[in-house]
């Protein structure tokens, strides 16, 4: 593990440092993917924590860099008392594939990273400190371990999810199905990785705070519409959004904000004096 510091100058008058450390983690993942991974953890250099953890997950074609590279996450992030971790999901969906033993992505996150970052860092060990989000794959994956391990994850949003992913109702073909049968299995509907049942079963008192968007020009929209009116039947209080937009790093950057915003209201921080 490894940490630098952070000089960020905010666009304003006076200048105001960010203190924040970035850590670069590097560590085995025990037996879920059978050999070393990565994550990026941006940890406050003011007070003592303990910290609650805000879990960051990237989409299919990026890793655990992309939200640092494309957005101002950082800025965003101010003088804020969290911690924030970014992990490297691979194109697993975070998912424990059913068929590859070594791209077991969800217990790398699970199990393995979150018992990594508790044990090498301040944090609120426990579900009232631990947050978790996404972005399209990762918005699908932020989403399945909040509903699928409530005890874990106090709240969970989706920017633009892949949310019907893992239920099996797609109809994919092709390539993109020989790679979802990889992960999922031939017949996912109604199993441990479909939303559409994790959100049934899911214990009335047991249930995480929700935050769901996705843009109005976005290919995932119909996705995100079902999986909401889903919840709307299930009674189950949710934040459901679209905004103007497509699948772009702009409109992330743009609405990673209103979910720190949620994150910061669910988790009651305030910043430093």
């Amino acid at each position: 593990m490894a940490c630098r510091r952070s000089g960020v100058q905010l666009p304003s008058a006076p200048p105001v440092l960010i203190p924040v450390a970035i850590c670069e983690l590097h560590f085995k993942s025990g037996g879920a993917l059978g050999h070393m991974t990565s994550a990026l953890a941006l940890v406050p250099e003011r007070g003592t924590g303990p910290f609650p953890v805000w879990y960051l997950l990237h989409g299919l074609s990026d890793d655990h860099t992309a939200w640092l590279r494309w957005t101002s996450l950082e800025r965003y992030l101010g003088d804020l008392p969290l911690i924030v971790v970014m992990p490297d999901g691979g194109r697993g969906f975070y998912t424990d594939s059913r068929a590859d033993k070594n791209a077991a992505h969800e217990t790398q996150i699970v199990k393995d990273l979150i018992g990594f970052v508790d044990g090498r860092f301040r944090t609120v060990a426990s579900r009232r400190g631990r947050v978790v989000s996404g972005l399209s794959m990762g918005g699908y994956g932020a989403l399945k371990f909040a509903l699928k391990y409530p005890s874990l994850f106090r709240a969970a949003a989706s920017h633009s999810g892949a949310l019907l992913r893992g239920s099996g109702t797609l109809g994919e073909t092709g390539e993109w199905k020989l790679e979802m049968d990889r992960i999922f299995g031939p017949k996912p509907a109604g199993g441990p990785d479909d939303l559409l049942a994790l959100a049934k079963r899911c214990a009335r008192a047991a249930r995480p705070a929700l935050w769901i968007d996705c843009g109005a020009e976005d290919f995932l929209l119909n996705d995100n519409r079902t999986f909401h009116t889903h919840l709307e039947k299930l009674g189950y209080p949710h934040v459901y959004t679209e905004y103007p937009g497509a699948h772009t790093w702009e409109y992330w950057d743009e609405h990673v904000r209103d979910v720190l915003a949620f994150f910061t209201r669910t988790l009651g921080l305030t910043t430093p004096a």
